[in-house]
């Protein structure tokens, strides 16, 4: 299983904007959370670290959507080499997850491309003027290390922006699966380098 880390996209980054369709068939732009913190997630179905998080990762979108924190999943993966992480694999991987959050597609890859997302996960925390906060893991848990699945490092940052509080800058890269690219649109901040 090759590994590779979050770009650590810089803090105080304003959020891009993207426009995707959801599993439900609605367009769903950034726009539509101003004023709101928002949690960008890059994920897909069937990376083992999206897997691992899974459960965690709808609880914790229940939770904080309650408390005033838009979150949104995004797939980027190329359906070429990895149809399982189509659009209607989406929707059905949506409804059984229990995810209340948008999960929206990315067909072209330009929105996984504007954040810089290089792994599944990759999460993003922006403020409710959508500048950038967290950027980082879920949690220090991967699957076989035995680290229990908290979201401990994602909910402090949450916390501390509901909170008026600033967010930690001890930040920790995201660890998984490389995303999916397009054969030959490698974008040049991708090495493809495994991490630990």
């Amino acid at each position: 299983m090759v590994k590779t880390a979050s770009t650590m996209l810089p803090l105080g980054t304003r959020a891009p904007d993207f426009s995707l369709p959801g599993t439900d068939g609605r367009m769903i732009s950034r726009a539509q959370f101003a004023g709101q913190p928002l949690c960008v997630v890059f994920m897909c179905n069937h990376c083992p670290f999206v897997v691992h998080i899974r459960s965690a990762l709808a609880q914790f979108a229940s939770e904080y959507a309650a408390r005033g924190v838009a979150v949104v999943g995004i797939s980027s993966n190329f359906v070429g080499s990895h149809p399982q992480d189509g659009p209607e694999q989406m929707r059905l991987e949506s409804v059984s997850a229990g995810y209340s959050f948008p999960y929206l597609y990315d067909e072209t890859q330009a929105v996984a491309m504007s954040y810089r997302a290089a792994c599944t996960p990759d999460f993003f925390l922006f403020d409710r003027d959508h500048d950038l906060v967290y950027r980082g893991q879920f949690d220090g848990s991967r699957p076989g290390n035995g680290v229990p699945v908290t979201g401990t490092d994602l909910r402090a940052a949450c916390d501390a922006v509901l909170g008026g509080l600033e967010v930690s800058v001890e930040q920790r890269a995201s660890i998984g699966c490389n995303i999916k690219w397009k054969p030959g649109s490698e974008p040049g901040y991708y090495t493809g380098v495994a991490a630990g």
